[in-house]
């Protein structure tokens, strides 16, 4: 009897199961399509990763590559352009995560508390729009509104008086680090607040209508009811965020490069671009490449240890 009742769960399992299947057959279909391609681009070329261990030449393949152990991580660490490289990556790295992560709660906090929804949409769209254009199209923009002569901006500060001369802001080395990091606010706020507003709506009303029968303030409410309650995203993004403390974006560094500012525009993804494209040093850019991943994934797994030790569920 008791085989019986144990083995009669499992086939009701298995017939959920079959009956979800036929029913939703199209959903997993659709779902095969992200799941290939987060296969394939993920995880497919991680046999590849062996080449870190060689002195690999694309002519002689893997087969024929002379295997030289820890040697290309020797050489990356020895290297003055990697140090370079990877002072810059962290440096612009943290300040633009003390920079921009804040902005998207502030901003977040500040649409929550429109009251005309129609205003509230048209200006989310438009905060965000700047998530879905190319690092092209922004670097061209940028570089007509910020021209030393000729851009917008300049043109008009002369005109009001505030300046006798052209601002560099993208071919001097402080204005370009400053404009780097402000341009890279602009363009991701917007994407970041949305997450936010989808956890505030999360909150109860009750909590603000109590809040409000016992005289707290508009400070008060956001204080001590909307930021407790997105305190949980908060910290999950932060976590994510700090994984990605050792990466760079090599499209947006390419757009804004000029010979002025390469003390501060050579960073990693410009130094692997450099090392194993061009200069043909593929085991060293892969190495480079690995320590940034398993230094990201170090870093994620000690935030989570510290926020879960500060009681917030972490991102584990």
């Amino acid at each position: 009897m008791r085989a019986r009742a144990a083995v009669q769960p499992s086939l009701r399992e298995r017939t959920s199961w079959r009956k979800a299947f036929e029913r939703d057959w199209h959903l997993y279909l659709l779902l095969l399509v992200p799941i290939t391609l987060v296969i394939l681009y993920n995880y497919a070329a991680y046999p590849g990763l062996r080449m870190v261990f060689m002195d690999y030449k694309p002519a002689k393949g893997y087969d024929g590559s002379k295997w030289v152990g820890w040697q290309t991580f020797q050489k990356v660490f020895a290297d003055r352009d990697f140090s370079r490289a990877l002072t810059n990556s962290l440096v612009f790295n943290l300040l633009d995560l003390l920079v921009s992560f804040p902005m998207p709660i502030i901003l977040a906090l500040m649409l929550n508390e429109l009251r005309f929804p129609r205003f509230k949409k048209t200006t989310q769209t438009i905060l965000y729009l700047p998530h879905f254009l190319s690092w092209v199209i922004i670097g061209s923009v940028a570089y007509q509104l910020f021209k030393p002569s000729s851009g917008i901006v300049n043109v008009l500060l002369m005109k009001m008086g505030l300046i006798e001369q052209g601002i560099p802001f993208l071919t001097e080395k402080t204005h370009w680090a400053v404009s780097y990091l402000l341009i890279g606010v602009w363009q991701g706020m917007g994407w970041g607040t949305i997450i936010y507003l989808a956890a505030i709506t999360g909150i109860s009303g009750e909590l603000y209508e109590a809040a409000m029968i016992d005289g707290a303030s508009r400070m008060q409410r956001i204080w001590h009811i909307t930021l407790p309650g997105i305190r949980s995203t908060i910290v999950v993004l932060l976590i994510m965020n700090l994984g990605r403390i050792m990466g760079s974006n090599f499209e947006r560094l390419d757009v804004f490069a000029n010979t002025q500012v390469r003390a501060y525009q050579y960073q990693l993804a410009v130094y692997i671009y450099e090392k194993g494209l061009s200069n043909g040093k593929f085991s060293m850019a892969t190495a480079v490449g690995l320590f940034q991943s398993l230094t990201g994934l170090l870093l994620v797994l000690f935030s989570d240890r510290i926020a879960k030790a500060l009681g917030e569920d972490g991102l584990l």
